[in-house]
């Protein structure tokens, strides 16, 4: 079986939701160290959405993941502080 470019990058929709609830879950955790990793591993998630949503042409998800990307920086900035 031969994939091309576009049937690979439209398999990355799975492993960005994968990487998504992992870092919803670390977010909510109650330890400071996993709440700091998931904001970071939610920036991964962005990252990953962003190129599926640019093989895809999905333009409004690749705008709200650069919004969201902001957030999780914003979360990462709030956790070093305390």
């Amino acid at each position: 079986m031969h994939m091309n470019w576009p049937d690979i990058f439209d398999l990355l929709q799975w492993p960005a939701m994968v990487v998504t609830v992992v870092a919803s879950w670390c977010v909510a955790s109650r330890n400071v160290n996993k709440r700091k990793a998931g904001f970071w591993i939610f920036l991964v998630s962005n990252l990953l959405w962003i190129i599926w949503g640019w093989t895809a042409h999905a333009y409004a998800l690749i705008c709200l993941q650069f919004c969201l990307a902001a957030m999780n920086i914003r979360g990462v900035m709030k956790n070093e502080d305390g």
